[in-house]
């Protein structure tokens, strides 16, 4: 149909440029409703397309994660704007950046309409020494609320352009769209921190799981009551493993954490562990995602897991679709985790429909993802190598 009115159009040569404007017009009428990740009628969710929120305006919030609080969720994330390049020091393991412009919260009640909160935590331009300055790196922020002292405290991997510091940086404020007070920066357990994560256990303790020694091995260590500090009670798990993007998350009583091996931006497959402590033995389960797209994790890497309130079963994956030479351009992955056999499974999904009960979340439409990836790694399940509590 659309063809023949083309067709027809096109026959006036001397009203071209007119024709033109409302063909474009079409097209993007047609287009309109695929336009945007979701549909506010059916609370649809479509993995790796354009997300806008409320104002029409592309989501910016990448490497980022959620918070529930006071009936809204709330998620931050790093805010990727203006030229990407390669530095030199980098170029070894492909590290293309942005300038650091700081943290961006978005808010909601449906996880479908998202309103632009601004930045949370903004960058120091002004001072060349500071962690937020915007030739320094900013990645991974997380958010959780502390209800002794009722602040909301966020971590974060902050770093020199090179990648050589390592270093986590904490920030406070009072409500959860800030401003946040970034209060610093420290090698935790005197030790290096890339991507990292905080999880709170359902007796408020505060853990801080971080990648550490070049990815060579996660730690994992208890925080402070007031969550600003670590305590040096710490284990290493999974040495030699090299994960990093972790995730940590709880469900019927055992700890499950989610990461990326390290492959620079390019996507490859995911990793995850169970365990029935915290403190474990942690015990690997290789790659967690099954079909089409499984060998690199569907394009994308891990960056949060948060649960849907009120609903045990119902856990939501997050993930980022890194546009390497483009950052700003990224994308994100929301899949729902199905749980079988003791294990846990992730699958692609075109579209799914967030689901009101406590089962697990309904397909829209389900197609073959890309696999763009060569090679499945083994399934062979095995215990990790635990280091003691420190």
């Amino acid at each position: 149909m659309l063809k023949s009115l083309f067709g027809i159009l096109a026959l006036n040569p001397a009203k071209s440029f007119v024709w033109g404007i409302v063909r474009l017009s079409i097209v993007m009428l047609v287009a309109g409703s695929r336009l945007n990740a979701w549909s506010e009628d059916t609370k649809e969710i479509r993995p790796g397309e354009l997300w806008l929120d409320t104002a029409g305006q592309p989501i910016n919030a990448h490497g980022g994660g959620m918070l529930f609080f006071d009936g809204i969720y709330y998620w931050y994330g790093e805010d990727k704007r203006g030229d990407t390049w390669l530095p030199d020091c980098t170029k070894r393991w492909g590290g293309y950046r942005v300038e650091v412009s700081g943290i961006h919260c978005y808010s909601s009640r449906d996880l479908i309409k998202w309103k632009d909160e601004g930045l949370v935590l903004k960058a120091v331009p002004d001072d060349p020494s500071s962690d937020l300055h915007p030739s320094k790196v900013v990645e991974r922020p997380k958010v959780v609320y502390n209800e002794e002292t009722k602040k909301f405290v966020m971590w974060m991997h902050v770093d020199d352009s090179c990648y050589d510091a390592r270093r986590a940086g904490v920030a406070v404020a009072d409500h959860p769209t800030g401003p946040f007070s970034y209060l610093g920066s420290t090698n935790p357990e005197g030790q290096h921190c890339a991507d990292q994560t905080v999880f709170v256990d359902d007796d408020g303790k505060a853990y801080h799981i971080y990648a550490s020694d070049r990815n060579r091995i996660l730690n994992i260590s208890l925080l402070s009551d007031d969550y600003l500090k670590h305590t040096g009670k710490y284990i290493r798990i999974f040495p030699g493993k090299f994960i990093e993007a972790p995730v940590v998350f709880k469900r019927a009583g055992k700890y499950w954490l989610i990461g990326s091996h390290c492959t620079g931006w390019d996507p490859n497959p995911a990793q995850a562990a169970v365990a029935d402590s915290i403190w474990g033995p942690w015990t690997y389960l290789g790659n967690p995602c099954s079909g089409p797209g499984a060998t690199n994790t569907f394009g994308a890497q891990s960056t949060h897991v948060f649960q849907l309130p009120n609903q045990p079963g119902n856990f939501i994956f997050m993930a980022d679709q890194w546009n390497k030479t483009n950052l700003p351009a990224s994308r994100y992955v929301w899949l729902p985790i199905h749980f079988k056999e003791g294990k846990l499974e992730l699958t692609w999904q075109d579209s799914w429909q967030l689901n009101p009960s406590n089962e697990s979340s309904k397909p829209a439409r389900q197609t073959a993802a890309a696999d763009t990836s060569s090679s499945q790694p083994s399934s062979q399940q095995a215990s990790a190598a635990i280091g003691s509590v420190r």
